[in-house]
């Protein structure tokens, strides 16, 4: 077996009473077979155009000679460094490809200014940039892609021959791009953005950057038998009862890396995970941990735990009530595509739509239409504005009494989000706030930088079960930068981001606790105080 899944404790109990029901509904071979009928009727219309995923291998197979003969073209042009401008799976995916395989690419997943800037002054001019998007009019990578052609064309550079587009068929930058001049690489339409890692959206800018992508597709075909025949060792109908068919269901899934050579894989599946199953007010949360994270030893009756290990043997002594898997990357992809899918049916939802995405965006629009001052502080502590729902903020005066006030909102279930609209190349150190609320909370805490978990998580907390409450951070610094031919900047693009999710989080009735940082460095220090 390519991947190998070990289970203890609710787990075990799950797979053996669900796994023997999937094989008799005959589930992987229909799901192999692009059967749309699995989720029910109100999902089937969605499901039907949706279950390309399940020949990806095949159907890539082609493009790889095409984007060797990218690369070479490049590389004899003197062109060694690849920016990919992506959001949510088109850049989550080639994220954990290149990091695993030790090749470097620079994800441009933001709209902060700073790290907008920091890529364009980054070897300009041994760059080539590809602009990932399936729909072709998602506003953030539109913005990136102005800005370089904007960079490329001041510097002397012709933009036709450093971007690279990937977009489904008929789409509005398929169209635009291929009348510009540009080189044009179609993805399958049937291929939703999450489901896409072995699609030209994981493979263009992890093969232009140098990844093996025969290697790559050869360890997804190793399962792909294994995942298609109704059998009990089938590691999709393992993987997915294991983490959806728990009763009581533990609906947090903590994804740890425990010495796996795969890197950033919770991410990638963290955003698989939370928009495929949250909706409907059920869903798995996943939550990205180390492997001396608090919830670890915290006894979290709602939390499952897997880990990524590193080979087969360390399969064979599981702690209790935990998941093991190991398995090469290619094949990894695969096996958690079809449990998501499977889980799916397994908690009764539509694994392919993502009916709650499109509130952020349309708060964020009518925020750049009509754009206005920020509302004034609760309070201010230092160089922090504190705003927030009235539960969070109302009767406080200082940063300690808020966070306070957001903890205590915790239901006994629930969950904390941090949502971190930041330059995350600049301050990566943020993301110790996670461990530090998590011990503070005594709950599961998930970490997003923003705004490319809108496109991931963002889902899942306004359709998952209405047990978060969130931990927004932004930063006030000065610099900005203009988006070419747009009557808005890309600082204030992040902003109405922010604010827009903020807005639609508190119509949800979610507490939401804001910091607006005018320098990230020094106050979180002052945050991990407050924390007590």
């Amino acid at each position: 077996m390519s991947v190998r899944i070990a289970v203890s404790g609710a787990a075990a109990e799950a797979v053996e009473r669900l796994v023997p029901q999937l094989v008799s509904d005959l589930v992987a071979s229909r799901l192999t077979g692009g059967d749309a009928s699995l989720w029910g009727a109100d999902a089937e219309d969605e499901s039907s155009k949706r279950l390309g995923w399940v020949q990806a291998v095949s159907v890539s197979r082609p493009l790889i000679p095409e984007i060797y003969e990218l690369r070479d073209a490049l590389r004899s042009a003197g062109v060694n460094h690849i920016v990919l401008g992506g959001m949510g799976g088109s850049s989550l995916a080639p994220e954990v490809i290149t990091s695993t395989y030790g090749v470097e690419l620079t994800v441009l997943d933001s709209t902060d200014p700073g790290q907008v800037m920091a890529a364009l002054h980054d070897r300009l001019a041994t760059t080539a940039v590809v602009i990932s998007s399936k729909s072709g009019s998602t506003l953030e990578t539109d913005s990136q892609k102005r800005i370089y052609e904007q960079f490329f064309t001041d510097a002397g550079i012709d933009p036709l021959q450093r971007i690279v587009i990937v977009t489904d068929p008929g789409s509005p930058l398929d169209g635009a791009a291929r009348e510009a001049g540009y080189r044009v690489f179609n993805a399958d339409p049937t291929v939703g953005g999450r489901y896409s890692a072995l699609t030209a959206f994981g493979l263009v800018p992890s093969g232009l950057a140098g990844v093996d992508l025969d290697e790559l597709l050869d360890e997804s075909e190793a399962v792909m038998l294994e995942l298609a025949v109704d059998h009990p060792d089938n590691p999709g109908l393992v993987l997915a009862a294991a983490i959806a068919g728990t009763v009581p269901l533990k609906d947090k899934l903590g994804i740890v890396t425990d010495g796996t050579h795969i890197r950033g894989f919770g991410d990638w599946a963290e955003q698989l995970i939370a928009e495929s199953t949250g909706k409907l007010g059920k869903g798995i949360l996943p939550v990205v941990l180390d492997v001396d994270s608090p919830e670890l030893s915290a006894g979290l009756a709602d939390l499952q735990v897997v880990r990524l290990v590193g080979d087969w043997d360390d399969t064979k002594e599981v702690a209790d009530g935990e998941i093991e898997i190991a398995g090469s990357l290619g094949a990894q992809i695969l096996v958690w595509e079809y449990a998501t899918a499977i889980a799916g049916r397994l908690l009764g939802i539509n694994p392919f739509d993502q009916p709650d995405v499109e509130s952020a965006k349309i708060a964020t629009r009518a925020l750049i239409d009509n754009p206005s001052s920020p509302a004034a502080p609760a309070f201010v502590v230092g160089d922090i504005e504190v705003r927030g729902t009235s539960a969070v903020v109302d009767g406080v005066s200082d940063l300690s009494g808020a966070i306070d006030k957001l903890v205590e909102s915790l239901p006994s279930d629930g969950y904390v989000a941090i949502q971190a609209y930041v330059d995350r190349v600049a301050y990566p150190e943020l993301v110790t706030l996670r461990d530090a609320i998590a011990k503070r909370s005594g709950r599961p805490v998930t970490f997003g930088w923003g705004p490319r978990f809108l496109h991931s998580t963002g889902q899942f907390h306004k359709g998952g079960p209405a047990v978060g409450v969130f931990l927004q951070i932004t930063s006030a610094e000065q610099a900005d930068l203009q988006i070419p031919d747009r009557p808005f900047t890309f600082g204030q693009l992040i902003r109405a981001q922010a604010d827009g999710d903020a807005s639609v989080l508190a119509d949800h009735g979610r507490p939401v606790l804001s910091l607006t940082l005018a320098s990230p460095a020094e106050s979180l220090p002052v945050i991990i105080s407050a924390l007590g």
